[in-house]
């Protein structure tokens, strides 16, 4: 089963620094039928002015990743990390007992990302954050994992539930293809470009939720750039 979430029909917000869709209720945007996909909880596609930002803030019990599409986030939190997360690039964020922090765009242009929260497997925990570099030569024509569960046998940035965040840049005509885990879903979306999953039509900023599928297959119709979750049900 692929259910497409037209970018037509996200969630929305607006104020004069940040343009927000929202692919599951948050915040004002409640519909019963978005509340999450399995332990996927939001993924905000947010566009953020320059010189805008989100000002110190708590959070408890969510991994948050933030994929970079265009421009760079500041990060800064009471732990007293700080850092900066380009384009192309990923941050972690396991809030655990309790995290306060800021995410501030302080590039002269419009950060554009993804913010994707995931349910931790359980709760409490120390907080944590870090970031890396994810560049988009090393993803051509393949599925990259930007963070997991367990980042000694599958790569990337740590989190902590049993789940994969994957990205993935093709070319014109190319195609990759993924095993859906049994007892997991997924969810997809394109940050630029458009494609095909198992079949059916997407467009940029488009999403797919995806569950019941043995093989999920993507086919770039152009250039394209793909994020995709796979968490349990």
């Amino acid at each position: 089963m692929i259910e497409k979430r037209a970018f037509d029909t996200l969630g929305r917000f607006r104020n004069d620094w940040l343009n927000a869709r929202h692919h599951f209720s948050f915040g004002g945007y409640h519909d019963p039928e978005r509340m999450g996909w399995g332990a996927l909880r939001v993924w905000n596609d947010d566009e953020i002015a320059a010189d805008g930002g989100f000002a110190p803030h708590p959070h408890a019990d969510m991994e948050i990743i933030t994929y970079v599409r265009e421009g760079a986030i500041s990060h800064r939190d009471n732990l007293g990390n700080a850092g900066r997360t380009m384009a192309g690039d990923v941050q972690v964020m396991s809030a655990g007992s309790g995290i306060r922090h800021s995410e501030f765009n302080q590039e002269a242009e419009t950060t554009s990302l993804f913010q994707i929260w995931i349910l931790p497997r359980e709760t409490g925990g120390e907080p944590r954050w870090e970031t890396a570099r994810f560049p988009a030569g090393e993803r051509t024509g393949q599925l990259v994992v930007l963070a997991s569960g367990d980042p000694d046998r599958d790569g990337g940035l740590l989190i902590r539930q049993d789940a994969k965040v994957l990205g993935a840049t093709l070319e014109a005509g190319q195609s990759v293809s993924h095993p859906l885990k049994p007892g997991y879903r997924a969810y997809l979306t394109l940050a630029i470009g458009n494609g095909t999953v198992n079949g059916i039509a997407l467009d940029a900023r488009d999403g797919a939720a995806i569950r019941d599928e043995d093989i999920i297959k993507i086919e770039a119709t152009s250039a394209l750039e793909l994020v995709m979750v796979e968490v349990p049900e």
